[in-house]
């Protein structure tokens, strides 16, 4: 059950993607644990269905004592439901939107536990992982209005939660990005907010030196060509309140 497969490795550095861990009629998700040195985060660690899994393939790549942190981009239960999982084994800090703090407990976080939340601001901000600074960079309403993004300027990789997300495909990366976006528009026309948001996202996100755009479903957009097609094919796209006429006009 479940696949790993690296993405980056290089003398201190090491990112790795466990894939096909939920049952075949689930909707799959990604999870992403970078290592550096003697230090790692993991990032959108999944549900609970899979924490197990998950938990034997982490702890086969790194020490568990080397797990600093545990990446949440959003709320999403594919995402959180096995926080506690993680909390009872590992010591690691959470790193949440500061936006959904108050929520956390209502999914069983153990008193004192709290102590371990590392509540990011708006703005978002930079994570150390050892002598690396990681950048968590803003994505709010792509879809959730508190969501975060995190940007590896070693491997080049930017971790992008449900932004590029797909469905359906069988593939890892993404080959021919014309033929891909029938696999995501759908999706990103009904959970991104809007044109103006994305279009915020991909002009902050031009800026960065991007070789992988990596969501937490679906493929992985590898290469300038594909990264730099996907951000101009959000930046246009018209989605969430831009086309709620066609729901709420009937």
């Amino acid at each position: 059950m479940g696949k790993c497969e690296l993405l980056y490795e290089s003398e201190n550095h090491k990112v790795c993607i466990f894939t096909s861990m939920m049952p075949d009629e689930t909707i799959q998700t990604n999870q992403y644990l970078v290592i550096h040195k003697d230090s790692a985060i993991l990032i959108d660690p999944g549900g609970y269905t899979i924490f197990s899994p998950l938990f034997a393939e982490v702890s086969s790549k790194v020490p568990l004592k080397d797990l600093k942190y545990i990446f949440f981009s959003h709320q999403d239960p594919d995402i959180v439901s096995g926080m506690n999982g993680w909390l009872l084994s590992t010591n690691a800090q959470l790193i949440i939107p500061k936006l959904w703090t108050r929520f956390i407990g209502h999914i069983g976080l153990k008193k004192g536990y709290e102590k371990r939340v590392i509540a990011v601001d708006d703005k978002g901000g930079t994570i150390n992982l050892g002598d690396v600074e990681l950048r968590i960079l803003p994505a709010h309403f792509m879809h959730s209005p508190g969501n975060f993004q995190i940007y590896d300027p070693v491997s080049k990789i930017l971790f992008s939660g449900d932004v590029g997300a797909s469905v359906g495909q069988n593939y890892l990366y993404v080959e021919d990005f014309e033929n891909h976006k029938k696999l995501i528009e759908g999706f990103h026309r009904r959970y991104m907010a809007n044109n103006k948001i994305c279009k915020l996202w991909a002009n902050m996100v031009r800026k960065l030196d991007i070789d992988i755009i990596a969501p937490q479903h679906g493929a992985l957009f590898k290469g300038k060509e594909n990264v730099n097609a996907f951000i101009d094919w959000i930046s246009n796209l018209q989605c969430g309140t831009d086309i709620m006429d066609e729901i709420f006009n009937q």
